[in-house]
């Protein structure tokens, strides 16, 4: 309580402020632009092994709604792959 109460009197420096927003400034871009290439690198090879254009994995960069779109896209269209042929293995005979 005593810590708040020391903390609430404490004015920021404007000088300080400056620099810490200035700071922030040039880091968030690259953290912005480190998780929309998170989320478009895996779109990007789902899409492409689905049959689709990989380039529709570009709509990731509208963080929520773009890739609310490639969800639906994927979900809801036929997918232009062929089924793995599924492998014959002999019938098991019990042995005794």
């Amino acid at each position: 309580m005593h810590l708040a109460a020391l903390l609430a009197q404490i004015q920021p420096d404007p000088v300080m402020i400056r620099h810490i927003v200035m700071a922030m400034m040039a880091i968030l871009p690259v953290i912005i632009l480190l998780a929309i290439a998170i989320v478009m690198v895996p779109c990007w090879f789902i899409l492409k092994k689905a049959g689709f254009s990989p380039w529709l994995s570009l709509l990731c960069i509208f963080p929520s709604l773009g890739t609310l779109i490639v969800l639906y896209v994927l979900a809801f269209a036929e997918w232009k792959t062929k089924p793995v042929p599924q492998a014959l293995y002999p019938p098991m005979t019990p042995t005794a």
